[in-house]
């Protein structure tokens, strides 16, 4: 069995008919997740409620100042409105995206304790969060939340993040780039937004290493990278648990960016991951074409069921 962190309430974050990041695609990925031929190896968990999860608060405030959580709180219970151009609160999305953080961390304690894959479906998403601003859909700085909890717990000395959506993980990179104990590695289209990732951003540590990919880039291109680049800089560090941004918009189909894989890529992405370590939490960050999103997330899942 493979757990996967799921809530209705994530659908409750309503930006508004016309935003590609909307309910539909969590939609789209459940209904094809619950129809595959290994539906019954999925155990669906709800995350933690936030007021029963005593960690949360704490691992919030570590990257987010308590000033600029508040002020999503308040924004949302006024009906919502915008963060920036691209990023949209309603009058759920702060209690959507304290799920989503909520998510996070029970994910960290699944694949802790059981030394074995899972995956979090959530939104809204989060590696384009800054500290004190939300912006490219993103509010809180999900994945870099999960990786500063799990330095906290026993053992764990050293967290590796790959984030493989199409576009650079700014917000990410910002929070963890300092830090000796966390490696970061982006591979994403440039130019694209959010402009930044270039090839010379390499951490305080090096502990950073960004691959900007072309326009137009295949399978066969990610695969060098994974294997000339990501795999050794992640060997090198040795991981105590691997972080994945699992963005799904470098696919063909999606309308936002320019790069040319196909859903069935991803597994292999998770391929390369497994190989790494078996302690691997993969959550969803961007992916906007339903279709190709759904069957992005199933090609990953089934890749972990081996070792579920």
């Amino acid at each position: 069995m493979l757990p996967v962190f799921y809530s209705d309430l994530f659908l409750e974050h309503d930006t508004g008919r016309y935003h590609p990041e909307n309910s539909g695609r969590l939609k789209a990925v459940t209904t094809l997740l619950r129809s595959v031929g290994w539906a019954e190896q999925l155990d669906w968990r709800s995350p933690t409620p936030p007021e029963a999860q005593g960690r949360l608060t704490d691992a919030l405030y570590a990257i987010h100042p308590e000033k600029y959580v508040a002020a999503v709180e308040y924004l949302a219970k006024q009906g919502g409105g915008h963060v920036d151009p691209d990023t949209v609160l309603s009058k759920h999305s702060y209690e959507a995206a304290i799920l989503a953080v909520s998510a996070w961390l029970d994910g960290v304690d699944v694949v802790l304790d059981t030394g074995k894959p899972a995956f979090v479906l959530a939104r809204p998403p989060g590696h384009h969060a800054l500290p004190t601003q939300g912006m490219g859909f993103c509010i809180f700085s999900n994945v870099a939340i999960a990786a500063h909890y799990a330095l906290k717990q026993p053992g764990i000395q050293r967290v590796a993040i790959l984030d493989w959506d199409v576009h650079h993980g700014n917000g990410t990179q910002a929070i963890v780039e300092s830090n000796p104990q966390i490696a970061f590695c982006s591979l994403h289209e440039s130019p694209q937004y959010p402009g930044t990732g270039a090839s010379g951003e390499t951490g305080v540590h090096n502990n950073v290493l960004n691959l900007p990919m072309r326009a137009g880039s295949t399978v066969a291109d990610y695969k060098t990278r994974f294997e000339e680049r990501i795999i050794p800089f992640f060997q090198a560090f040795q991981p105590d648990l691997l972080l994945v941004s699992a963005g799904y918009d470098a696919n063909a189909a999606d309308p936002l960016a320019n790069i040319s894989l196909q859903p069935g890529d991803y597994g292999i992405f998770t391929d390369y991951c497994l190989q790494l370590t078996s302690k691997v939490l993969f959550g969803l960050e961007g992916g906007y074409d339903y279709d190709a999103l759904a069957k992005s997330v199933a090609a990953t899942i089934e890749r972990c069921l081996v070792l579920s």
